[in-house]
């Protein structure tokens, strides 16, 4: 197999002329009607020496029910859950327009690594298109003119990374080739640095009081107990609002690269300042990108009342991120080097769960006694029919639930299975995801 890369965007931003461009021929029907696409298309990309299988869809709407349209999407749903990395295109002559903030948030959902691509980026003047796309949260866009060939180097050096990693997945998925990855996050003067070089047992990152020292996502090598890890360093992250000036936006880009790329996040709060919404919303943020999350209280040497702090810390998480219940918290002072030992010993116990793998007959004995306790919502008289579900892949979790009306399935009974899977199969503190399909069971050979 090969990676597998998925087109995205509203209507008419030029996605089926990047398909024709990436796959070398005319393929999908282009025109300045939006909508021209209806089905997802496939076909073999060639760019440069990479070779991938890439997806053009009909892009999303939000139209329920069963309609055409509503099916066109449910397509592109299908598709962006398939692939390994989306190519999110928006028309850099148009800016991005209220409908490209609400499929960005859509696809966000998804928990898919997402290539932000300015089409129609040729010539001059689109410099205020590409700035006011950092807003979309998915960081620097790339500037590219699919029609004219331009910018397609920019689009090689993205891709590349998940093209190298779907080989290294195929190559040594099962023997844990190669160094983990983590990343370590937090808003600014947080510690990251600090902890790095109490990490690395040198002084290799700079440190400071002053907020913002840390500007590109800076990595490292290490091995501990055996294990070798690759450590990145990263500028912090302020609220949206805050950010300001063009270095600091791309030091947050960088910052959020470095999330999509590694396997485990740590997600740094200084314990000696009043917890902030913008610290759980790092966690969120890790976790809407299918990552392993543990969370670090730093200076935890500064905080008098330990045992209160913590209790509230564990309370905000259980209130604002149910979806990510049982996230391990570990308090640490890296000026004193406590603590360095229970986080890297946490994030490989993370990692465990990241990766777990749990058999079909283990998944459908759970999802059997999970229906009989508390069967699905009966809409309009009709009950959904859930029949089977099977793991689809790790790194996160994701589960294939098959059955019937599985669209019309309310966000708390999802949220009901999802938690009955984490304590079951000890999946706490992981992001998981569920593909909801129609279609019989394939194992039932009664049927």
């Amino acid at each position: 197999m090969t990676a597998t890369v998925a087109i995205m965007g509203r209507p008419n931003v030029g996605k089926s002329t990047l398909f024709n461009r990436l796959v070398g021929r005319k393929i999908a029907l282009v025109d300045d009607q939006p909508g021209v696409t209806r089905d997802r298309r496939e076909g073999e990309a060639r760019l440069g020496d990479l070779r991938f299988r890439v997806f053009d869809t009909a892009g999303l709407d939000d139209i329920k029910g069963d309609s055409l349209e509503a099916r066109m999407s449910a397509q592109a749903e299908t598709a962006v859950d398939d692939s390994d990395v989306v190519l999110f295109v928006y028309d850099a002559r148009a800016g991005v327009t209220p409908t490209d903030r609400e499929f960005a948030g859509r696809v966000r959902r998804r928990g898919k690594p997402v290539i932000l691509v300015a089409n129609k980026a040729e010539g001059r003047g689109h410099e205020g298109a590409l700035l006011e796309a950092f807003e979309l949260g998915f960081g620097e866009p790339l500037a590219i003119s699919a029609e004219h060939g331009e910018g397609l180097d920019q689009l090689y050096d993205a891709i590349l990374p998940y093209t190298e990693e779907k080989a290294g997945d195929m190559e040594g998925e099962d023997r844990g080739d190669g160094p983990l990855r983590l990343a370590i996050i937090g808003q600014p003067n947080a510690g990251k640095s600090t902890l790095v070089n109490t990490i690395l047992g040198e002084d290799r990152m700079l440190t400071g009081p002053e907020a913002g020292i840390t500007r590109d996502a800076i990595s490292s090598e290490f091995e501990w107990r055996g294990q070798k890890i690759k450590l990145w360093d990263t500028a912090g992250i302020r609220r949206k609002s805050r950010v300001v000036g063009k270095i600091e936006k791309l030091a947050v880009s960088d910052a959020l690269r470095a999330i999509r790329f590694a396997e485990c996040v740590v997600v740094l709060i200084d314990a000696s300042l009043p917890i902030e919404r913008q610290d759980l919303s790092l966690c969120d943020l890790v976790a809407g990108e299918g990552r392993a999350i543990v969370l670090a209280l730093s200076k935890w040497d500064l905080v008098e009342e330990k045992q209160k702090k913590l209790k509230e810390v564990q309370s905000d998480l259980e209130d604002v991120l149910p979806e990510i219940r049982g996230v391990p918290v570990v308090t640490i002072s890296s000026k004193q080097e406590k603590g360095i030992d229970k986080l890297l010993e946490n994030v490989m116990k993370a990692m465990e769960r990241w990766n777990s793998r749990i058999t079909t007959g283990q998944v459908n004995r759970w999802l059997e006694g999970a229906i009989e306790r508390n069967p699905p919502p009966a809409p309009s008289g009709r009950r959904i029919k859930i029949r089977y579900a099977t793991q689809a892949s790790a790194r996160p979790p994701t589960f294939a639930i098959f059955g019937n009306q599985l669209s019309k399935l309310p966000d708390s009974y999802i949220r009901y299975l999802m938690n009955g899977l984490r304590e079951s199969f000890d999946l706490k503190g992981v992001p998981i995801r569920f593909s909801l399909r129609g279609g019989r069971n394939p194992f039932d050979k009664d049927r």
